[in-house]
Parts: C-alpha cells; structure tokens; sequence
C-alpha cells in the first residue's frame, strides 16, 4: 500500500490507474477506523481494481471548535488496517494540502440538508459538500462508499453530485453494529465504560418501535421513542424524526410514499452525540 500526503502525488496515481483502464473506488473516512470503516473497504475492493481511502478530520464540517479538537486521530494504525485489508492507496493530506486557500463555496443543497443534522449543526453539511466534491476532483472515481450511519450525509452527498455534475455511482453500506447492537463510530472510544453499558439502548428502542409503529401513527411512535431513551438519566435526545428515505423530510403517516420511512436520532451520552437510525418497512 502507498501512503499518499500530496495532492500532486494522488493525481499522478489516479492517472496511471485511469490510462490502465482501472475502475476506482474511493472510501472518504475522518480515520479512527472501526469495523464500520472497514466493511466499506471490503465492499470497495470486492467491486474496483483500485481502492484509495482518504484519513482526512475536515475542519470544514465542525461547527463545534471542541468537537474538531477530540476527534479521534489514529493515523499509524489506520494505515495498517488498510494495509492488511488490501487497500491500494492511502490518502492522508494535511489541512494546508485539502485547502491551500480558503473554502468559500456555498452548495445549494436545498431541502435534504435543512432539516435534522441540518438544522442542528449550521454549516456542517456544506462542509461535507466542500471536502467531499474536493476528493471527487481529485481522485474521479467510479464508485464512492458511505455508510447508512449517516444517512442523511448519503442523501446530502447525492444531491452535492448532482449540482456539480459527478459521474459516479454512490454506493450505500448497512450500519456496523457491536454484538449489543451499539452501531460503531469513531465517537465510541470516548464514553466511559458506564456509558458504553449503556449506550445500546439506544438500538434496542429503536427495534422495539418496529412493533409500536404496527398500531401507532408516526408522531405518536416517534415521542415514545424519545420518551423511552430519556428515562434513561444519562441519556437526552437532541431529536427524534421519522422522514422520507429519500427526501429527509417529515412523513406524517405509514403510507405517505413508495420511498419508505427512516427514523433517525441523536442522542447526547454525557458530551458524547451518538446518532443512528433504522428503517420502517413500506406499509
């Protein structure tokens, strides 16, 4: 595996593999690389003949300065996880090399991106748009590999391709989850080991409203959710939404549309903010 840091350097490697007739898959991660992490590794190197996966904590998405500052950073032992996992090109730029200049660029990401982590974190999905539609430049790839934890990023990042005209195929990955139904994120490592007790119930209510929302309406499933989280003294839900798969926006009934309904929540465990999400069938 080559460790890339220079944008120069990552644009020689794609050029070699394009003249070669290599399809390109790209995993975009802020590194601190779990299992979650790595199943879109192995889903990109099962479909491409050439795997690049960037370690990039992008200053852009973080509206919250203490936030950007305990990221997780594990650099060494992100590179031999990629390694062992046969990943042919780590990219691991600096701030300065992502943005030599100032990033400026506005996206109108429209509807998709107002609500729920829009709403929460100003700025945070046009960050994602900036660093992400930088990586898309830089590596053209055929395929680019996100995973359904951030499901509403997936939708975010489909609308960002379709503004700025990327061909490429967005390839969606189930949630990771811990053998307690925790789903992984780079966050985990910070709750103690009386929050991480506890933090799988977060999962567990979720499944249980699977059963509620067979005799309860959207709304009604959705405050007990919230209602069943909060008992939790340690636990306070920053939101609770059930939305259209497809457009982020509110579903007010089972039977709104073909796209099918997801719930997605964020929940503050002590100054940890977990999210996750789970899907209704179609009724």
């Amino acid at each position: 595996m080559e460790i890339i840091r220079t944008v120069a350097q990552l644009r020689k490697a794609v050029e070699t593999a394009k003249l070669n007739q290599k399809k390109i898959g790209l995993v975009p991660t802020m590194g601190a690389l779990h299992e979650g992490h790595m199943s879109l590794v192995q889903s990109a190197c099962a479909d491409n003949d050439v795997v690049i996966v960037s370690v990039f904590v992008n200053p852009t998405q973080f509206n919250n300065a203490n936030d950007l500052q305990t990221y997780p950073r594990t650099e060494e032992a992100d590179c031999e996880k990629l390694r062992q996992a046969g990943v042919h090109i780590a990219f691991v730029p600096s701030v300065e090399e992502v943005y030599p200049e100032p990033d400026t660029r506005i996206f109108n990401l429209g509807p998709v991106a107002e609500v729920m982590e829009g709403a929460m974190r100003p700025g945070h999905f046009n960050g994602v748009a900036q660093v992400v539609s930088r990586l898309f430049e830089m590596v053209r790839p055929d395929r680019a590999y996100f995973g359904e934890k951030d499901f509403q990023q997936i939708a975010v990042i489909r609308r960002m391709v379709e503004l700025e005209g990327f061909n490429l195929e967005i390839v969606p990955c189930p949630i990771v989850r811990a053998d307690d139904g925790l789903a992984l994120s780079s966050r985990n490592v910070r709750l103690s080991e009386h929050q991480r007790d506890v933090a799988p119930n977060i999962h567990r209510i979720l499944k249980e409203s699977l059963k509620w929302a067979e005799t309860l309406g959207v709304e009604e499933t959705a405050t007990r959710v919230a209602d069943a989280i909060n008992q939790f003294p340690e636990m306070e839900v920053e939101y609770y939404k059930i939305v259209d798969q497809k457009t982020m926006q509110p579903v007010t009934d089972w039977y709104a549309d073909g796209h099918g309904a997801v719930g997605c929540i964020t929940v503050y465990l002590g100054d940890v903010r977990l999210i996750d999400n789970i899907k209704y069938p179609i009724k």
